[in-house]
């Protein structure tokens, strides 16, 4: 007999770039179906920048998980462009292999980083804080957001 008293967790779209399936599969496995018990993730993959321009442009896509170690195209340029080219991007995050990467992310306009190797709680902490500030209205950085 099912529990139709617990509430249905939201579910939101993420999107995985890396341009190596196998990166994308260490970071959908870190991320998790349920990051938390409120929270449920779609996955939708893209391996060049040409399929992320697609996908942002014929799907609602509420977060964007980028391989900063991506080419040719990497995450930290990827989350650039989207930030200078689209009104309202999704809130990104970029998983960078030096800590030291922080600045570059920091220019590119990246909400979040996360480091390699990934740590499947601190990563899903972190994708599960930004689904939950989308949620609750937070506005992207290198978003000027709605005026009025």
């Amino acid at each position: 007999m099912s529990d139709d008293s617990k509430p249905k967790p939201d579910t939101y779209t993420v999107l995985l770039y890396s341009d190596d399936i196998k990166v994308r599969d260490r970071i959908r496995l870190a991320i998790g179906l349920r990051p938390a018990a409120d929270l449920a993730v779609e996955f939708v993959d893209a391996s060049t920048w040409e399929e992320c321009r697609r996908l942002l442009d014929d799907y609602e896509i509420d977060l964007m998980v980028l391989d900063g170690e991506a080419s040719p195209a990497g995450g930290l340029g990827i989350a650039r462009q989207t930030k200078d080219e689209y009104a309202t991007p999704p809130p990104t995050c970029v998983v960078i292999a030096r800590a030291a990467d922080r600045w570059l992310a920091a220019y590119a306009q990246v909400d979040q980083t996360l480091v390699y190797p990934l740590d499947p709680v601190t990563t899903g902490q972190t994708i599960a804080g930004m689904l939950r500030a989308r949620r609750n209205g937070a506005v992207p950085l290198g978003t000027l957001g709605t005026l009025g």
